[in-house]
């Protein structure tokens, strides 16, 4: 299960990595694109606001970070042995568990009472 579990996590970690990337440099164009600019695209009725878009991929750039750090701290239990252990209960996470949230710290009954 630890290398399956490695391998999946590897494979998490890129796609967050590469989402990461790619909002970064939309993020990078969107500024370009706008310096200088004094449009008030804030009231253009045709389009996406300039502070929505900021706001959107701002929103997917901060998801992206969040889970490449849930996918490290994973990839860290597994180096020290301790991946799919609950680390609230030391009980074992259930593989259904680990298959859709590959990441997880905790088995449900202590993520429902942790509020996770």
């Amino acid at each position: 299960m630890t290398a399956d579990a490695r391998e999946r996590l590897h494979e998490l970690r890129v796609r967050a990595e590469e989402r990461m990337r790619a909002t970064a440099a939309t993020l990078d164009e969107l500024t370009h694109d706008r310096e200088g600019s004094n449009d008030d695209d804030e009231h253009d009725p045709e389009g996406v606001t300039l502070s929505s878009e900021w706001s959107r991929l701002t929103g997917l750039a901060e998801a992206a970070a969040a889970e490449l750090r849930q996918v490290d701290d994973a990839l860290a239990r597994v180096d020290a042995g301790a991946y799919g252990i609950c680390a609230n209960c030391g009980r074992p996470i259930p593989a259904a568990r680990l298959e859709a949230r590959p990441f997880a710290e905790y088995c449900v009954a202590c993520a429902e009472k942790l509020g996770h």
